[in-house]
């Protein structure tokens, strides 16, 4: 099980690799700074604001729902 930090590292990963985009321009998309988004990605931020979610998801040229919609975000697949 992973908590909603992990997961949505995990979404981060694949839709990254999924889209063949760097850290950087996900950051460049979204308005998220690299900092920001290095940080999400190491886990160092204790919570996820759904504000800064809605702006990754906006990066990858998606809506929250879609970047939602995953097995990964699964109440069943989270320790909340």
């Amino acid at each position: 099980m992973n908590n909603v930090n992990h997961a949505l590292v995990l979404r981060i990963k694949e839709l990254l690799e999924k889209r063949g985009l760097t850290r950087y321009k996900l950051a460049m998309r979204s308005g998220v700074s690299h900092s920001t988004l290095k940080n999400i990605m190491h886990e160092t931020v204790k919570d996820n604001l759904l504000s800064t979610t809605i702006l990754i998801a906006n990066g990858f040229g998606m809506t929250v729902s879609q970047f939602l919609d995953s097995p990964l975000f699964n109440e069943e697949n989270l320790n909340i």
